[in-house]
């Protein structure tokens, strides 16, 4: 089993920056891949970027590219998601998530989630 906190989410202002951490314990952490996901109201969850454990692949969707960034300490088995010039359309619950894939289409630990509001 791994547990998945997620801390850091809040209300922004459009143009403004957040950083979201999700803190894993329980299986090894730096044998996983960890991923973040957003779900908005009355959406369905989607993805939003995924980092391998050797930190040497990434992904993105591509409504953050050049925006968001993800990185990863496995020292800390921590992961990390930058958010610079959110918008409004950013708004959502940001859940962490753990596979053993970076494709993953059913990733299989989740957190619980955090608000992120940005306000136009």
């Amino acid at each position: 089993q791994v547990q998945l906190i997620e801390s850091g989410g809040g209300l922004v202002q459009a143009g403004g920056s957040l950083r979201l951490s999700c803190v894993a314990s329980g299986r090894t952490f730096s044998s996983y891949v960890m991923g973040w996901f957003r779900q908005a109201p009355g959406k369905e969850r989607e993805f939003v970027a995924a980092i391998n454990w050797s930190r040497t692949t990434t992904r993105f969707a591509n409504s953050v590219k050049g925006r968001f960034t993800i990185s990863r300490d496995n020292a800390k088995n921590t992961v990390y998601l930058q958010m610079n010039s959110l918008e409004p359309e950013d708004t959502a619950v940001y859940y962490c998530a753990a596979d053993h894939s970076i494709t993953s289409k059913s990733w299989e630990y989740w957190g619980q989630g955090t608000q992120v509001t940005v306000s136009s």
